[in-house]
């Protein structure tokens, strides 16, 4: 199966299915982290035709996505003289992509990568798009570039060792997709009537459409962030070490569902079809919320605010959105105080 991204910068091809044999003609690097390396390792190097082929390492966990991680991988490629011809291949889930991208982007100006994610939430969501970045102590994500890469390589055989909590994960960003552009996707993913692989074809096909419309984010672009906002402060209110990022969504996706209803436009029976969705996946859909305050005040640190105006993504109703700007603070506030 084959999805095509069209943007600006660049068109390329989303492959889904059993990994090809990739031939490169450059010095090529494999970053990677430790477990996936473990795991996957000689897989991929079977695959992979290059004159010479690097493996970087990079310690595992969204605690590690930082400018020292990168700038310990680029001081590598330097080591190993790689050149404005070669090309970098990033193995593992979405820290390791949006690492590797940012990497792949400022090398020597620019150079050449690939996506190979090993984990549901990087297939359908961090891979596909070309956001790259890192988290800094104001929040995450907030230093990075819209980077594309050459391909993205989907095969569902790394998740045979993706342990469930994970897979969950990326469930909730395929159902944030359906929510938010297909009801009749949503249904099929409730209903049991959707394979594996065709739902992260549905997933990609989704956001690859969006991506080609606004590559940059200036318009729908962030209707992909609905549960962000909210998700992104329950991770820095946590230090990113309780929840993962699928799970943080899940409960984001919940709370902007809550603000939908107090706002009028979500009902009632589609936003508890929604929790029960995202629980039959054993994602969490409850947070306590300790200081309102506290909590409200991130939202400003979100690299999505602009000019101190608060702007969120919400359901309307199943597979229709709706951005609202200018909310009442005391709104918004009443909602996160159902959480407290």
């Amino acid at each position: 199966m084959k999805v095509e991204v069209k943007t600006n910068s660049k068109t390329y091809d989303i492959i889904i299915g059993k990994l090809p044999e990739i031939k490169l003609n450059s010095k090529t690097a494999i970053i990677t982290n430790p477990k996936v390396s473990g795991l996957h390792i000689n897989y991929l190097l079977n695959k992979i035709k290059a004159p010479e082929i690097q493996i970087i390492t990079l310690p595992d966990g969204e605690e590690y996505k930082t400018w020292q991680s990168v700038e310990y991988a680029l001081d590598r490629l330097f080591d190993a003289k790689f050149d404005r011809n070669s090309t970098l291949i990033a193995f593992g889930g979405g820290v390791i992509g949006d690492m590797t991208g940012f990497g792949a982007s400022i090398f020597l100006r620019g150079v050449k990568f690939i996506q190979i994610p090993t984990t549901l939430l990087a297939m359908v969501d961090s891979s596909v798009g070309g956001k790259t970045g890192i988290n800094n102590r104001y929040g995450k994500n907030l230093i990075g570039t819209f980077y594309q890469p050459e391909y993205v390589f989907i095969d569902t055989y790394f998740l045979s060792t993706l342990d469930k909590r994970e897979f969950n994960a990326g469930m909730a960003e395929i159902i944030k997709m359906a929510v938010m552009f297909d009801k009749e996707f949503f249904e099929k993913i409730k209903n049991n009537e959707i394979s594996l692989e065709e739902m992260i074809k549905r997933a990609v096909e989704l956001k690859a459409k969006v991506v080609s419309l606004d590559e940059k984010e200036k318009g729908i672009r962030s209707v992909l962030n609905y549960g962000h906002t909210f998700a992104h402060a329950i991770e820095n209110l946590t230090n990113y070490k309780k929840y993962l990022h699928g799970e943080a969504v899940a409960i984001g996706m919940v709370m902007a569902n809550e603000l939908s209803k107090a706002l009028g436009y979500l009902s009632y029976q589609e936003a508890d079809e929604i929790k029960k969705l995202l629980e039959k996946y054993n994602l969490p859909t409850s947070f306590k919320i300790e200081n309102v305050d506290e909590f409200f005040n991130q939202f400003f640190l979100d690299k999505k605010t602009l000019n101190n105006s608060l702007k969120f993504i919400i359901p309307e109703k199943i597979g229709k959105f709706k951005i609202i700007k200018d909310i009442d603070p005391n709104i918004i506030k009443k909602v996160l105080r159902k959480f407290s």
